[in-house]
């Protein structure tokens, strides 16, 4: 895989979780996420703007597990994901909390929500540039308190190298309250 690590995993018995997967700063993050995932045996259904959703890759973007999200609206995204997670017995559904690839000065919360109303936890995972390793793992449980639980996040991410190191930075790892 050009050099990457992939390591850890989903423990087996966890049939139901959202994936955290950041820093989110360039398009090889999909590429060597998809990738490290395939070798770990991970399948998974994930999130992506409906523009890329179009021929010749639609059925491509599907086939890998894509799921169209139209940014333009709100459209209760959050309670359509807690629908899918309680009509599948499962799914592993994972989310850039960045929501672009650009530098934000805070992370989206649809993630947590989703979990939190789902009731399944959240498994991190992260793609460091600098080790080349692609890491899937630590295990969280959201308490409801978002604000304490985002610093357990931002714990976590603190020494992650992303692609682009201009589009991410620890201090957005606050929720979009």
């Amino acid at each position: 895989m050009a050099g990457w690590k992939a390591v850890g995993g989903i423990p087996p018995e966890i049939k139901k979780c959202v994936l955290v997967a950041a820093p989110h700063t360039s398009n090889w993050d999909f590429v060597y996420g998809m990738c490290a995932l395939s070798i770990m045996g991970i399948k998974l259904n994930y999130l992506a703007k409906k523009e890329l959703f179009h021929f010749p890759i639609k059925r491509f973007l599907i086939s890998l597990g894509g799921i169209a999200v139209d940014r333009s609206k709100s459209n209760s995204l959050v309670d359509s994901m807690v629908k899918l997670f309680n009509e599948n017995e499962q799914l592993i559904l994972m989310v850039p909390p960045e929501g672009t690839r650009k530098k934000v000065d805070k992370w989206k919360t649809g993630f947590y929500y989703t979990a939190l109303n789902a009731n399944v936890p959240i498994v991190l995972g992260i793609l460091d540039y600098a080790k080349k390793e692609a890491y899937i793992g630590k295990l969280f449980e959201p308490t409801g308190d978002i604000t304490k639980d985002f610093e357990f996040f931002r714990e976590f991410y603190k020494n992650a190298t992303p692609k682009n190191m201009d589009c991410f930075s620890v201090e957005c790892i606050r929720p979009m309250l």
